[in-house]
C-alpha cells in the first residue's frame, strides 16, 4: 500500500479511495497506482462493497503521473508498469465507480473519470490531457471513449491539442453529472455511492454492463494505446519533453 492513498470503507457499502499527496498536487507514483489497483480488485471481491468513490484533496484531484517516478521506471517494459496495471483494473472493475473532482485533473486525473459511472465536480475543477505535449499518446482507452462521449472533433481538440476544459464545459459535454460547491462534493458522491450499494447487486452490474457497451472493443483500444505509448516512451520527442519538464520542476 502507499502512504498517499487512503482507503476507507463505510457501513453503507462504499469504499472511498482518496488520493492524498497535496504537496505534489496528487501526482501519482507507482506505489500509489498499485494501492489503487489493489483497492479496486478487493472491492470487486468483497460482498460488503457496492460502490467505489475516488476523491483527492482540496484543489487537486490528480496532477497525473509523477514524471520523475515515471521516468525512473521507464527502463522496464511499459506492459509491467504500475500505471498500466491500474488502468487495466480500472477498465475491468465491475463495482460501480464515482469520481468527486475538485481542482486540477490532469492526464489520468481526467481519463480515470471516463471509466466512472457518475462524476461530480466543484466549480474549481480543471480537466486536461496533455499526452501529445509530452510526446506520448492517450491512455486508459480515452481515444476510444472520449469521441463516443463528446464527438470526434471535440475529442480531437482535447487529445491532439491538449485543450483543457472547466467544470461547466464538462457538464455541458456530458462528462460530469453535476457541478456543486466543493464543501458538498464528497458527501454527495458518497451518498450516491450508498444508493448504488443499496440496490440489488446483480441488477446493478448487469445494467452497468449494458450501458457501457462493448467491453472487448474498449479493452482492445486500451491495449492498442499501451503498445503505442511504449513506442512513444522510447522516442526522442518524449525524452526531450520529459527533460524539459523535469528541468522546470521545482526540487522535491
Amino acid at each position: 500500500m502507499s502512504e498517499h492513498i487512503a482507503i476507507e470503507d463505510t457501513a453503507d457499502g462504499v469504499r472511498l479511495i482518496r488520493i492524498d499527496r497535496p504537496e505534489k498536487k496528487n501526482a501519482l507514483t507507482g506505489a500509489m497506482y498499485d494501492a489503487m489497483r489493489g483497492a479496486l480488485a478487493q472491492a470487486d471481491a468483497a460482498d460488503a462493497i457496492g460502490a467505489v468513490v475516488f476523491a483527492g484533496v482540496p484543489g487537486a484531484f490528480s496532477a497525473g503521473n509523477d514524471l520523475a517516478d515515471f521516468v525512473a521506471g521507464a527502463s522496464k517494459p511499459f506492459r509491467e508498469a504500475p500505471a498500466l496495471q491500474f488502468i487495466r483494473q480500472l477498465a475491468r472493475t465491475r463495482t460501480p465507480m464515482i469520481a468527486a473532482v475538485d481542482g486540477i485533473a490532469v492526464g489520468i486525473g481526467t481519463t480515470l473519470t471516463l471509466h466512472c459511472d457518475l462524476v461530480y465536480a466543484s466549480p474549481a475543477a480543471r480537466f486536461r490531457m496533455p499526452f501529445v505535449e509530452l510526446g506520448l499518446v492517450p491512455e486508459a482507452a480515452s481515444s476510444y471513449l472520449l469521441p463516443r462521449r463528446v464527438g470526434l472533433l471535440k475529442a480531437t481538440e482535447m487529445l491532439l491539442l491538449s485543450q483543457g476544459f472547466d467544470a461547466d464545459e464538462a457538464l455541458g459535454l456530458g462528462l460530469v453529472n453535476e457541478v456543486m460547491p466543493a464543501g458538498l462534493l464528497l458527501e454527495h458522491a458518497q451518498a450516491q455511492g450508498a444508493r448504488l450499494a443499496g440496490l440489488p447487486r446483480g441488477a446493478v452490474q448487469a445494467t452497468r454492463a449494458l450501458i457501457r457497451g462493448d467491453q472487448a472493443a474498449m479493452e482492445a483500444a486500451l491495449e492498442a494505446e499501451a503498445v503505442a505509448f511504449e513506442e512513444r516512451l522510447r522516442a526522442p520527442e518524449a525524452q526531450a519533453a520529459f527533460a524539459r519538464f523535469l528541468g522546470r520542476a521545482k526540487p522535491a
